[in-house]
């Protein structure tokens, strides 16, 4: 590398450029990884952006970006989410895997930082264009005892403290290597920290987060008192040549919906996210190569297909009140119809729901009547929910009578917060005065 007077360093930053590299020069990008960086070792897992800042032509830095970890304490007190939000949202981080300087620093003291700032700026817009969907946060790990991370912090980033000492050495175990390293993360975007605990969100990023659902955010333990729930609903499938067992099948389902699968394929897909210890806390048997595998989207179909809805959902509503007794803090009714249903004559069929204000969980839902409306379901479906010292309920307008907020307040004790409109004339006259 050519040589830089330490007076003209402004400037020469100025002439800095970064770019992703291309598949000819991979095996040079990983020769330098392996002989300079401390780590010694170039191998990245799973999706993952490989950057170079040159400088004149010359290589001066690289950068690579993968997959975010499972589990950091300090990342999720950070961002503020729930575990399902965090499987449903972990693709939407990134871990800053590998970061190397390759001139010596103190020719350009200020180069890491010039660098790792023009990386991060379009990160997540390269990350789209080459995974399909964009990143909010980025996290990397700091030894300490060998660098102080002051790049990191000029660009921005946020020290949270020292991860446990841990490295993952198989899908479901991690050995202690007592080597604690600094945590440290940054939002790609203002508020984004805000947007990945946000319940509902926009309909531009839904796509994405039922397509990239993360990593099943419940322990085995947890998974095995589901699965003790479902064993009390009768399998309508004939009892020849059945690989999976109904209440496998229906735990596996819950949790892929929970985390926010959408239709048969997706339940699949997600449920190949789950570990081996979860599998097999789920009730997975082996197959004949004594691996746990889920099952396929058929089988899904089959079973659910057959099944008692109403009794599947309060079977899920109380598991999940258990695991988090908040959930049922603030929940809203609203009826909805199917799209692609119809009883006889043609009507199509409608439900109605109570759903998480937070995070979108249906923990109930009624059908109403052919010939009727929300206003008979709405006392049943609140009968059916699981039980709570206390909750909020909100609906619109069709629900603001008697009888709904009689059974809110004086059967199930709780507050609601119902729509009033001008169609009811009296009621409004009487809470405008």
């Amino acid at each position: 590398m050519k040589r830089y007077d330490l007076a003209d360093e402004p400037d020469v930053l100025k002439r800095v450029t970064v770019r992703l590299i291309e598949e000819a020069e991979r095996s040079r990008f990983d020769s330098l990884l392996e002989q300079k960086h401390y780590l010694c070792s170039a191998r990245m897992v799973g999706r993952t952006l490989r950057y170079v800042a040159e400088l004149d032509g010359d290589w001066v830095a690289l950068g690579c970006f993968s997959a975010a970890s499972l589990h950091l304490k300090g990342r999720e007190a950070w961002i503020g989410w729930t575990p399902r939000q965090r499987a449903r949202r972990l693709g939407f981080a990134v871990n800053n895997s590998r970061y190397l300087v390759l001139p010596e620093r103190e020719r350009l003291p200020n180069l890491a930082s010039r660098a790792l700032g023009l990386f991060l700026r379009r990160l997540s817009r390269d990350w789209e264009a080459r995974w399909g969907h964009p990143v909010f946060v980025v996290e990397s790990f700091v030894d300490e005892t060998r660098y102080r991370g002051v790049c990191y912090r000029a660009c921005g980033f946020e020290a949270v403290g020292p991860t446990a000492g841990f490295k993952r050495a198989s899908r479901d175990f991690y050995h202690e290597h007592g080597e604690p390293k600094q945590l440290y993360l940054k939002e790609l975007q203002p508020g984004a920290r805000a947007l990945l605990r946000r319940g509902r969100w926009p309909k531009e990023l839904l796509e994405h987060e039922e397509r990239i659902a993360g990593p099943c955010p419940w322990r085995a333990p947890d998974l095995e008192s589901l699965l003790d729930r479902f064993c009390e609903l009768r399998d309508g499938r004939s009892g020849h040549g059945l690989r999976h067992r109904q209440p496998f099948v229906l735990s596996c389902a819950a949790v892929a919906v929970l985390m926010g699968a959408g239709g048969y394929q997706a339940i699949e897909d997600t449920c190949r996210k789950f570990t081996q210890r979860q599998l097999r806390a789920l009730g997975c048997p082996r197959n004949a190569a004594g691996d746990h595998a889920p099952p396929s989207d058929s089988t899904f179909f089959r079973v659910l297909s057959k099944l008692d809805t109403h009794r599947f959902d309060r079977i899920v509503g109380d598991w999940l009140l258990e695991q988090e007794l908040s959930v049922i803090a603030r929940l809203a009714v609203d009826g909805k119809t199917l799209r692609g249903s119809s009883r006889t004559g043609g009507k199509p069929l409608q439900l109605l729901s109570a759903v998480t204000h937070r995070l979108r969980l249906t923990l109930a839902q009624v059908p109403i009547e052919e010939k009727s409306n929300e206003i008979p379901a709405f006392p049943k479906l609140l009968r059916d929910l699981p039980p709570a010292d206390h909750a909020v309920i909100t609906a619109d307008a069709m629900n603001c009578q008697q009888e709904s907020a009689r059974v809110t307040t004086q059967e199930r004790g709780w507050d609601y917060l119902f729509g009033l409109k001008g169609n009811q004339s009296g009621i409004l006259d009487r809470a405008e005065h």
